[in-house]
């Protein structure tokens, strides 16, 4: 006798799907940066293959959504040209900007100022307006946390929790919504470049930069909670939501980064986006696979082209290159090199993290961006670091510091300087050995990054937000936090007793004064 599974089948499936802790989760991760992109969608990705019903709004098209769970993209791909006009001149080494942007205070000013133009256009564009207006609800809303505050009024819209996803270690902006402890004697600023341990002159810089940013941050915080108020809701509180963060998944490790304070709500993730490696394209495997005395990667990342390094870099480049027995398969945005070395191949575009993974591969040359840090810490490969702005020049000191690269100076770049910098990390045992450790101390925890970043996800919704997590801090006013309420009673304390003091010695003065008069008078 035939029996017919389908309907079994289906009933199991509905039983299933019926007991599958199924959460709806809007992620808005809308900076062109296509590395700021490609963590957000790996995450949201990594979400929805574990089932979850996920909602990106991005600026680019993903190409190979998720198999499992349910992924929709809401693609504002019109802010791309917008965005581009906005960060060419940061990001165009040919015109010195990119390296005017070292400067702190220039920063300070300058990305305050994008930020809020990219927010603006963000929540004003006419799909995240439908959005905002469908009554959608939502369990989760992850955001990128780079001055976009204003985008975090759609959680309590939408019924959310408020996850905060933060691309480097952590820092002082954003360590005051979850109660962090960042001292600037002990925490120096992302865009300062320092390591660690700071002289006097670090500690007063990293002091005086913190005051600035705090102060503009607070200027911008209006023009945020304003933005909010037009195009989100009128009712939302901006700043309540501000503090009322369930998780923040950080893209950072002790492997990777400076230990400091943190606080339970907080998950170091970093690594979640690093994937086995795949197989090489066939004619760059061969390439690889051939390279009898060994290969050397180079690229600038995605934000900065290689095509547009000055040509006087591009000519110490290509006369160091030339002298080496390695290969060298450099990452160039355009067809042709004129006077490229025999020993050098450039592709517009390379799958690095494989490329890293390849035996042969002996040096990553790199701009020092987090990424590329993350995946040569993931295959133990040494660098040689060339930051250029941004975060990338204190994650190439981290890395020196940890003794597996060495930085060079991009305004010095000549063929001497690095000819020297390649020779020394290639035939100086040290840096490919601290490499090796860093990878190990990296692979060495309890679970997948991604793992544990889904996990957490899940656990703020199972426990409604999950308040157990997060420290009395956010129950305090600032005041009361600097405990300045306990000084002002300390001063005013000891003015007190010092009046008091100073009455008592006049007395004393006056009496003693008053006595010996008397003698004199009758003497």
């Amino acid at each position: 006798m035939l029996v017919n599974l389908k309907p079994i089948t289906l009933l199991f499936a509905g039983i299933l799907i019926a007991n599958c802790d199924c959460y709806r989760i809007l992620g808005v991760f809308p900076f062109a940066s296509p590395s700021h992109y490609f963590l957000g969608n790996e995450l949201m990705k990594g979400l929805a293959e574990a089932r979850h019903d996920v909602t990106i709004a991005t600026v680019f098209h993903e190409k190979s959504p998720p198999s499992n769970g349910k992924y929709r993209q809401i693609v504002m791909d019109d802010l791309l040209t917008l965005q581009k006009a906005l960060f060419e001149p940061i990001a165009n080494v040919s015109s010195g900007s990119s390296v005017s942007m070292q400067n702190p205070f220039k920063m300070a000013t300058t990305f305050p100022r994008i930020t809020i133009n990219i927010t603006e256009s963000t929540i004003s564009h006419p799909k995240f307006q439908r959005l905002v207006t469908s009554g959608e609800r939502f369990d989760v809303l992850i955001v990128t946390q780079f001055n976009l505050e204003a985008v975090k009024a759609l959680a309590p819209l939408m019924g959310a929790h408020l996850v905060l996803f933060n691309n480097n270690a952590m820092h002082s902006w954003m360590g005051h919504f979850v109660g962090i402890p960042v001292l600037p004697s002990i925490n120096p600023e992302i865009i300062m470049g320092y390591t660690g341990q700071m002289n006097y002159r670090q500690r007063l810089l990293n002091t005086v930069v913190r005051m600035l940013f705090s102060g503009i941050n607070y200027l911008y915080d209006g023009v945020q909670v304003d933005l909010a108020r037009k195009y989100i809701s009128k009712d939302v509180d901006l700043v309540e939501t501000q503090y009322n963060v369930a998780l923040v998944l950080s893209n950072s490790h002790s492997s990777l980064n400076r230990a400091q304070s943190s606080v339970p709500v907080i998950k170091d993730i970093a690594g979640f986006h690093v994937k086995p490696p795949k197989k090489l394209p066939d004619g760059i495997k061969k390439y690889l696979d051939e390279a009898e005395n060994g290969a050397i990667y180079f690229s600038m990342g995605s934000n900065i082209r290689g095509a547009d390094l000055p040509m006087a870099i591009k000519q110490g480049l290509m006369n160091a290159f030339a002298k080496r027995k390695e290969r060298i398969l450099w990452k160039f945005e355009e067809d042709d090199l004129p006077g490229k070395p025999e020993n050098v191949r450039i592709e517009k575009w390379l799958p690095q993290s494989d490329i890293l993974a390849h035996p042969n591969v002996k040096l990553f040359i790199t701009h020092g961006g987090f990424l590329s840090t993350i995946e040569t810490v993931y295959h133990g490969v040494p660098t040689v670091a060339i930051p250029v702005m941004g975060d990338q020049l204190m994650n190439a000191r981290v890395a020196q510091a940890d003794g597996y690269a060495f930085v060079l100076d991009f305004q010095a770049l000549n063929e001497e300087s690095i000819s020297h910098a390649i020779e020394e990390v290639l035939t100086n045992d040290k840096y490919k050995n601290n490499a090796k450790y860093r990878s190990e101390i990296f692979h060495d925890r309890p679970m997948k990054p991604l793992e544990e970043a889904i996990y957490w996800v899940e656990y703020i919704v199972r426990h409604k937000g999950a308040p157990h997590l997060r420290v009395d801090y956010l129950n305090l006013r600032w005041y009361e936090y600097y405990l300045l309420d306990v000084f002002a009673t300390f001063i005013v304390a000891a003015v007190v007793v010092f009046y008091i003091f100073k009455k008592i010695l006049v007395l004393i003065f006056r009496s003693c004064c008053g006595k010996r008069s008397k003698k004199l008078k009758k003497q």
